[in-house]
């Protein structure tokens, strides 16, 4: 058998007299395959993930939890979100979902739909509140604080003042009126009732508004009060406060212009 070829001969010596560098050439080799056995391990650890989350039935749909009601019902909330019970967690679009209910049930103000790891879906809503209701007929809309007409009931709710949309004749209240519109009219009402002391909220049945600078509070006892337009607002709070408290016998007060307050009758 023949021997080994001189350029053999010569690479064999040269790389034991070269130690470092078959060193460096050993742990190259070495790097490489671990370098592949992680990017196996990633590969196969991201097709589990994918399969976990869509294609095993450990990460799916199977209840739907409600909170924060108060005049809706869960069951009205399950029937307006329509979430895919069975679904896979991660597919389930809960902007989509949000969008719906708000959609469908114009009483939500805001909601916040939550993964509820490994099988629940959270639907948390926030209603909104009327601060002034307004009579159609024999049902009543609900108005909220940012002057939102959300709702139609057959019964008004406790302690909500009605508004009262009720221009004068005046050539003053008309071009009030064409030049607000009366959405922002409702606006300035909802202004009023927001900064209406809760001592006189609390007794407080109707904001009524001629214009956008005439608006009145008539109260449950009798009084009434002139407030003018909704702006500085809570001037005329603490101006109202301490005028009813100065003279508690008046029947009529005027905060319209909070610094030169008045009042009359006995």
């Amino acid at each position: 058998m023949a021997g080994p070829t001189t350029a053999e001969r010569g690479e064999r010596q040269q790389e034991s007299s070269d130690p470092p560098l078959a060193r460096r050439r050993l742990g190259l080799r070495r790097r490489l395959r671990t370098i592949i056995i992680l990017v196996v391990i990633l590969v196969l650890l991201g097709a589990g993930s994918v399969w976990a989350l869509y294609g095993s039935q450990w990460l799916r749909v199977e209840r739907v939890s409600v909170s924060g009601t108060r005049v809706l019902t869960p069951g009205q909330i399950h029937d307006a979100a329509d979430v895919p019970v069975g679904a896979p967690m991660i597919s389930v679009d809960t902007d989509a979902i949000e969008a719906r209910l708000r959609r469908k049930l114009p009483r939500i103000d805001a909601v916040d739909v939550v993964r509820a790891w490994p099988h629940g879906i959270g639907l948390k809503v926030v209603e909104r509140t009327p601060v002034l209701i307004v009579q159609k007929g024999g049902n009543f809309i609900e108005v909220d604080d940012e002057g939102v007409r959300f709702a139609t009931v057959s019964e008004p709710p406790k302690g909500v003042p009605a508004l009262e949309l009720t221009p004068s004749r005046s050539s003053s209240a008309a071009a009030s009126l064409r030049r607000f519109g009366e959405d922002r009219l409702v606006r300035e009402a909802v202004r009023v009732a927001r900064a209406i002391p809760a001592a006189v909220a609390r007794s407080t049945e109707v904001v009524k508004v001629r214009s956008y600078d005439d608006i009145s509070l008539e109260l449950g006892d009798g009084r009434t009060v002139a407030w003018g337009s909704g702006e500085k607002g809570a001037a005329k709070a603490r101006t109202l406060t301490a005028l009813m408290k100065a003279s508690p016998d008046a029947r009529y007060f005027d905060v319209s212009v909070p610094t030169a307050p008045a009042s009359a009758g006995s």
